[in-house]
């Protein structure tokens, strides 16, 4: 019998997109307890391969997918590369759906209640309407002997404000920029898996900052590289033009 599986929540990651179909990452968490005797269950990272033609029709894009909540219906396999599924486990998606957004239901509900009050508010609206009407007159001859002095105030700060530190395009050690296309990855490291959550880690890191928290270590000539294969999943996942990275030079 075929191993059934379903799963809810949001993607983790970006959208990732190929030539058939298209991948995004997702995180279950266990259960809280577990039976007498056995351990608690933890976090499980998967990565869902869908269809294009089954994920358009649910018209999602690459920036809703990160905030709708969605249902996935498939089965689990293993055959699926590394560079490809940074997850622990691949999931081959038969059905997705998206689930109703708890907001937009009550916001439906709210609106009854909204409009009744905006009734009551038309009338109240009315009366301070002529207040304000009242106070605009001195208010507007305030504002004219006032205006001088708070331009000059604006003037002052703006020249006493500190410029703004620039964030550091890189990270600290770089040495050079290369192309991501120019690095390569020996097959020692491409038979390992990098630990999923950590990697998920460097993802968001690289989401708020624009760019890897640590340089890649490659040997300056070959262009092989030596050292941070997890940051090199990450800036194919995130689909980097150009990485930073540190020489090891051959002796």
């Amino acid at each position: 019998m075929p191993h059934k599986m379903t799963l809810t929540g949001s993607a983790t990651g970006p959208l990732r997109e190929y030539d058939r179909y298209v991948a995004f990452d997702m995180r279950e968490k266990g259960s809280p307890s577990a039976p007498k005797g056995l351990k608690k269950s933890t976090f499980i990272s998967y990565t869902v391969f869908v269809a294009k033609k089954a994920f358009n029709k649910t018209g999602l894009t690459k920036k809703s997918i990160m905030h709708e909540k969605i249902l996935i219906q498939g089965e689990p396999t293993l055959d699926i590369p590394i560079d490809e599924c940074p997850g622990e486990i691949g999931v081959i998606c038969y059905q997705i759906t998206v689930l109703p957004n708890k907001n937009d239901k009550e916001a439906n509900e709210s609106n009854d209640k909204k409009e009744a009050q905006q009734e009551v508010s038309k009338a109240q609206q009315e009366v301070a309407a002529t207040k304000q009407e009242e106070k605009q007159e001195s208010v507007v001859k305030e504002a004219k002997t006032v205006q001088p002095e708070v331009n000059e105030t604006s003037a002052q700060e703006k020249k006493a404000a500190p410029p703004k530190e620039q964030q550091p395009i890189q990270p600290k050690g770089t040495k050079d920029v290369v192309s991501f296309d120019d690095i390569i990855v020996p097959e020692a490291f491409l038979k390992t898996r990098p630990n999923p959550v950590k990697t998920e880690e460097v993802i968001e890191f690289v989401k708020r900052t624009g760019h890897l928290d640590k340089p890649l270590t490659i040997e300056k000539e070959t262009k092989v590289l030596k050292d941070g294969y997890r940051r090199y999943i990450v800036a194919k996942t995130m689909k980097m033009d150009n990485v930073p990275v540190v020489y090891d030079y051959q002796k």
